[in-house]
Parts: C-alpha cells; structure tokens; sequence
C-alpha cells in the first residue's frame, strides 16, 4: 500500500500526525510504504493535491476530502467525528482509509 504523507514545515502539527500514521498502520499490521514529502511551493501543492499541512493520501486518495479545495502552503484542519475541527485527523479517519483501501 502506498501512503503518501505530505506536509507544510511551518505548521506545528505535522510531526504528531506522522507519528500517529504509523501507528495506526502498525495496528493495522498492512504493509505500507510511506512517501514523506515536505511541499515548498504553490506549484508543487498544486501538483500534489496538497490541500494544507498535514494532508495524507492512501492509494492517492486524500483520507479526508476537503468540499472545496484549494492546493496550497497553509496549515489544515479536519473536521473529526464529533464534529469538532482538529490540527490532525483522528485515528478513526486514518484507519477508515487504509480499510478503504484494503477492500478494494
């Protein structure tokens, strides 16, 4: 499985999105190769579909679609499951994905 993990340097919360990745896909016990990326650009989040800092893409697929989106250096947040906005996405969303992505 290819895992891509991309993020935005200035934004503080990048490294414990990371961390909780890999944990989840320890868990998970799949076998996923993690590209992490750091974007330095407008162009390149807009080639990467970098949505804001961190933003995780399973199989390509962005673990939580923004309704509008727009690729460019900012920090994101998530909307969790209780409805609160976050600096990371939960364990639930990352799990979900890569469950996604196992089923075909």
């Amino acid at each position: 499985m290819r895992v891509d993990f991309l993020y935005f340097e200035d934004c503080p919360s990048h490294e414990r999105a990371l961390e909780r990745l890999r944990r989840v896909i320890s868990e998970e016990g799949v076998r996923a190769e993690i590209e992490v990326t750091e974007v330095t650009s407008e162009e390149q989040a807009r080639d990467l579909r970098f949505a804001g800092s961190p933003t995780i893409q399973v199989e390509g697929r962005d673990i939580s679609p923004p309704p509008e989106p727009h690729y460019t250096l900012t920090c994101r947040t998530y909307q969790l499951e209780n409805g609160r906005l976050s600096p990371l996405p939960s364990e639930t969303m990352i799990r979900a994905a890569i469950e996604a992505a196992t089923t075909g």
